[in-house]
């Protein structure tokens, strides 16, 4: 059986070797995330190049994902190289000191509205959390701070407010720069950083879409305040990301389980897609082996429905970014063998035709014992809908559209297949279909297919047949 959930791997420095890059695709990466904190955009073009180049070697579908750094706020640089705060000395965050004159008692901000944010009583974290700083007054630029946590601190490190509410806009003219630089590389999935609400979403999609790009709109939730506007930012954009880096420092590691768990679940049943990242599988950008913790993150990610499980420093940096790949491959394939079936919208209302036909797919599939299905799609629609209900069934997005079967290896339990059903005649569709399926090993004489269709070849959102075949009768039918 097919993996079901999808890995996203960050590309980096320590995949820029095409045999490398090759050696990662084969070990089963389904999405590449360029990511543009990191890097120009000179080696992020060349990076998408040579995936493309790669995969189309390998006769894989493997999408591109941009990145955007977003208002990431950071402390400025110390003159003198990195300074040591300790505990209950003061120290001051001030909008004046130029961002390279840093000092052991003060340093500048990428935030010149830092001071309007905050105010006595409330806790500052540098460094994701490392550092924790009590504020104690504000004057003028300077916001002075008593040490309640500290050690190292060096250059250029973010800045979080405990319980959120800094008031960074969404988007940065580098995000801007980003986005056009997203469409001209055909971007399949364009990430927004530190996401408010669905507006910052809206906004990033009519911006990519206006440079000409096509791809969807994944919001990484990362901000305390996207968790009191979840439902529409999960509404405005195609997939959400559980960024649980700086989400975790700013609603505490302890409330960061249920709330991942609370977002994967709230994704699926409003069906949109879900990615969890960071650290996942830390401890292999230097060692070849897991650690037993990330072994159980990656499986209760896996069990909880997420569709993907991303890769940032351990495939970017990492000593051995295939190694690290086939270790979260063997995990999750693990973890989907005690994924339940769901009862997912059992008593929803539906509003398209196509949506229904999907939904009655998978209620059928999961209860008749189907052993594959095949969705003769040109948006994607269709397969995403299946997608959301838990089944082991793979579901086979056949499609002519270059674009979306890039899109659907997102997407858990699908898998892009070409095929073109332009001006052919049904019944020898089906036979192709069934015959496609045969060819990689999917089902064998006897077994139940499904296929969905629309009466309307290669338009969108016309899918409104559900046909139920047997394998090995398929070469028989002369009728529909």
């Amino acid at each position: 059986m097919p993996r079901r959930t999808k890995i996203v791997a960050t590309l980096g420095p320590a995949t820029d070797d095409p045999k490398v890059l090759t050696n990662l695709i084969a070990a089963g990466v389904d999405v590449v995330r360029l990511n543009m904190s990191h890097d120009t955009q000179e080696r992020h073009r060349e990076r998408a190049r040579l995936v493309r180049e790669c995969a189309a070697t390998m006769g894989r579908e493997v999408a591109i994902l941009v990145d955007l750094q977003g208002p990431k706020i950071r402390i400025g640089r110390f003159a003198d190289g990195p300074v040591v705060l300790v505990p209950w000395e003061h120290f001051t965050l001030d909008a004046d000191c130029p961002l390279d004159a840093g000092t052991p008692e003060r340093v500048g901000t990428t935030l010149a509205g830092l001071v309007d944010d905050v105010a006595p009583g409330d806790t500052l974290l540098l460094d994701d959390g490392a550092i924790e700083l009590l504020v104690e007054g504000v004057e003028g630029s300077r916001i002075h701070c008593r040490v309640i946590v500290g050690g190292p601190l060096s250059n250029s490190k973010g800045i979080n407010k405990k319980g959120g509410g800094l008031s960074a806009p969404a988007l940065t003219d580098k995000d801007r720069d980003d986005i056009r630089f997203a469409a001209a590389v055909e971007a399949d999935y364009l990430a927004v950083s530190f996401v408010s609400n669905g507006d910052d979403v809206r906004l990033a999609r009519e911006l990519f879409q206006e440079a000409g790009g096509r791809g969807g709109i994944v919001a990484k939730v990362e901000r305390a305040e996207a968790l009191r506007a979840l439902e529409d930012i999960v509404d405005a954009s195609d997939v959400i990301m559980v960024a649980r880096g700086d989400l975790g420092v700013e609603i505490g590691d302890a409330e960061l389980p249920a709330v991942q768990k609370h977002l994967i679940a709230l994704a699926r049943a409003r069906n949109s897609v879900v990615i969890t990242a960071t650290q996942m599988m830390q401890s292999m950008i230097d060692n070849p082996i897991p650690t037993r913790a990330e072994v159980f993150d990656v499986a209760n990610a896996v069990i909880d429905g997420t569709d993907a499980v991303m890769l940032s420093a351990e495939s970017s940096i990492g000593k051995n970014p295939p190694k690290v790949v086939e270790a979260l491959h063997r995990i999750c394939q693990e973890a989907e063998k005690h994924v339940r079936r769901s009862g997912h919208r059992i008593d929803s209302v539906f509003g398209r035709v196509d949506e229904a036909i999907a939904m009655a797919t998978m209620y059928t599939a999961n209860h008749l014992g189907v052993k594959a299905i095949a969705a003769l799609t040109e948006s994607g629609a269709t397969v995403k809908w299946m997608s959301r209900i838990s089944s082991g069934i793979p579901i086979y997005a056949m499609t002519r559209q270059v674009p979306t079967r890039r899109k659907v290896t997102l997407f858990r339990g699908v898998y892009p297949v070409s095929f073109d059903v332009a001006s052919k005649d049904i019944h020898e569709v089906n036979r192709e279909v069934i015959d496609e399926l045969l060819r990689r090993g999917t089902v064998r004489e006897g077994d139940l297919v499904i296929i969905t269709k629309g009466d309307r070849s290669g338009v969108e959102g016309q899918t409104n047949i559900l046909k139920i075949m047997r394998v090995g009768e398929h070469t028989l039918l002369t009728g529909d």
